[in-house]
């Protein structure tokens, strides 16, 4: 039923038109005087941003600069002009089930699907397997699962945005958000140094009580345990890594509960010695899932540190988009809340100078909700892009070279359905 929900909606959302009515400003915050661009033809815009849907032709997955990987029924897709062609291509029978992709710098893909990740390095003509290792060296297998259709999102991330240059390096982090649907999974942060060819795991999370895998979408209190024994450190997924180039350290935060065995809610900082390939953790905030540290977003500008809450559970709720230096995120006196959007949030991008986030869907009285300060924060405006129904944008991918944030659209919170671009009208 997953699947075909799936395959359907992104269909549909395939052989849609072009044309979408402009959005809804959501009264009450300020506007911005930055010199308009010039106006793409045919795209509908609000006073901040133009924004399309997808494009006919292959699902866009990811970009970077002037790539875009997609795929269709059965194929996977290479595009080296910002997905208005797509000469590269290969059979792939698991194409729907892809939920996670990167391009790297020196041009390989990696992508998964269900519990599989694959690594091409040759623009499509061929891919292979990739043996994730574990932190003592050896190959990291995945469990093998009580419903085979429901093997887990080993993968799957709500971050568009996984790569940085590490002193020279190009360093791919990501964790994976999992355990709501597509079966259970142990909740892992993985990494790579050599663009995909060598992936390994860089923190593993403790067995989940919650999330033991017992055949349903999500998990439950019976079947096998999954995730590290000796680990006390529980969670249900990852919602965002990130790296602070002035610290040279990355940050992670997770979600969700408050369980009798301790809260899902926590900040990690983590160090990388380049050297020893080894990773230095240390848990730095736990806290209730309606805080502010049940969040997502992680961004660094100028060394401060960005981030965005999508608190929830019992009121009150202690929302918003804060800004701190990295070393007081455990001190909430000394964060600043630059603009609080009312409901949850948990996906935010900010690059030159602009900051875009969205509204959880059910969570929002908007159909597909997006936030955006054109100023690092000073100025604030809401959107209710409504005839994408009712959606929740998350994997907000960097500019490509035409200026075009890529955004996933999900339906309900997580479940993949269709994908836009969104331009910012800032010159």
């Amino acid at each position: 039923m997953m699947r075909r929900r799936h395959q359907l909606t992104r269909r549909r959302f395939l052989s849609a038109t072009a044309t979408t009515a402009g959005g809804v400003l959501i009264p009450g915050a300020r506007g911005w005087g930055a010199k308009p661009m010039p106006a793409p033809p045919e795209c509908p815009s609000t006073d901040h941003f133009w924004y399309r849907p997808q494009p006919a032709g292959p699902f866009v997955h990811s970009q970077r600069d002037n790539k875009a990987f997609g795929f269709s029924d059965g194929k996977v897709f290479l595009s080296e002009d910002n997905a208005h062609t797509w000469p590269h291509s290969i059979a792939f029978p698991d194409a729907h089930h892809i939920v996670f992709s990167c391009i790297l710098g020196s041009g390989n893909i990696l992508f998964s699907a269900l519990a599989k990740l694959y690594l091409s390095t040759d623009n499509l003509k061929t891919y292979k397997q990739v043996t994730v290792r574990d932190i003592d060296g050896a190959a990291y297998i995945p469990h093998k699962p009580k419903n085979a259709a429901r093997p887990g999102w080993y993968f799957h991330n709500l971050t568009g945005v996984d790569t940085w240059n590490v002193k020279g390096t190009e360093m791919l982090v990501w964790g994976n958000y999992c355990n709501v649907i597509g079966g259970a999974s142990p909740v892992n942060i993985y990494y790579s140094t050599d663009s995909g060819r060598t992936v390994k795991i860089a923190y593993s999370f403790g067995q989940n009580p919650g999330n033991r895998d017992n055949g349903s979408a999500g998990g439950g209190k019976t079947g096998k345990p999954l995730g590290a024994a000796d680990n006390p450190v529980i969670c249900r997924h990852v919602h965002c890594v990130a790296y602070n180039p002035t610290e040279d350290a990355f940050y992670a935060c997770t979600g969700d509960f408050d369980r009798a065995q301790g809260h899902e809610c926590h900040w990690l900082r983590g160090v990388y010695d380049a050297k020893k390939d080894a990773w230095r953790w240390k848990v730095i905030v736990s806290d209730k899932m309606n805080s502010r540290y049940k969040s997502g977003g992680i961004n660094f500008v100028d060394g401060q540190l960005y981030w965005i809450s999508d608190s929830n559970g019992p009121k009150p709720y202690d929302r918003g988009v804060f800004r701190c230096a990295p070393g007081n995120i455990a001190n909430r006196a000394r964060h600043t809340r630059l603009f609080n959007p009312g409901v949850e949030s948990g996906a935010m991008i900010i690059q030159d100078g602009v900051i875009l986030a969205s509204h959880c869907a059910p969570a929002s009285p908007m159909n597909t909700g997006i936030i955006v300060s054109p100023d690092l924060g000073k100025t604030w405006s809401q959107y209710d892009l409504k005839k994408f129904g009712k959606r929740s944008p998350c994997r907000f991918h960097r500019k490509n070279a035409e200026g075009w944030f890529r955004v996933d659209l999900r339906s309900n919170w997580v479940t993949p359905a269709e994908m836009m671009f969104i331009k910012p009208k800032k010159a």
